[in-house]
């Protein structure tokens, strides 16, 4: 079974901020609220370089882990969605997401902020395909129409792939020996520096 990802590569990635707009319009987000942002590193210094972030949809969620109510699930896809009607707006997945995913969908006084908000890999969530409640709680299906995201689907550059891991990895690993640099992923020089002896 293929396990969706998501992957920005941020040697292409020109902060247009398309991927932001497309998931916006597509599942009508509140004003205030972005399911995917595009944050910039270094911003007008040498080595700048931006991300398009969101649920990264991890194998092992820790916003899942910390659900006093057990409103995430992962599904048979590997994307990790939360119902609606079980989320009782406590805001642990909140802290304890290391990609600030979840939202909630108000500003306000605790207990008036509603209930969690997140990115849902356009694949819904609980109720049924393609379904009208699924539709006003979460959005459109695309996965069960046999679509992408639509944020990578508008991503201009192709900075932004989502789709099977396995695919998407050996995509990036022809683009990285194509560039003929080592990983080709930002920050790995700094975060593995070849010790020289003397």
């Amino acid at each position: 079974m293929a396990r969706m990802k998501f992957l920005c590569d941020s040697d292409r990635c020109i902060e247009c901020n398309a991927c932001v707009t497309a998931c916006k319009n597509e599942h009508d987000v509140p004003w205030g609220i972005n399911r995917r942002r595009v944050v910039t590193l270094n911003d007008g210094k040498p080595g700048e370089r931006s991300v398009s972030m969101a649920c990264m949809h991890c194998t092992d969620a820790p916003c899942a882990a910390v659900c006093p109510v057990d409103c995430f699930f992962t599904t048979a896809d590997g994307v990790v969605l939360h119902s609606k009607d079980l989320c009782i707006g406590c805001g642990y997945c909140f802290y304890a997401c290391p990609f600030g995913a979840p939202q909630y969908p108000r500003v306000g006084n605790f207990g008036s902020r509603g209930k969690m908000d997140k990115c849902t890999y356009c694949a819904g969530g609980p109720e049924a395909d393609s379904s009208e409640a699924e539709y006003v709680k979460y959005g459109r299906n695309r996965l069960a129409e046999g679509k992408l995201p639509l944020c990578a689907e508008m991503c201009s550059t192709k900075a932004l792939l989502a789709g099977d891991g396995d695919i998407i990895a050996t995509i990036y690993k022809e683009r990285v020996a194509t560039r003929g640099y080592g990983t080709g992923a930002w920050g790995w020089q700094t975060a593995y520096r070849e010790t020289v002896q003397v």
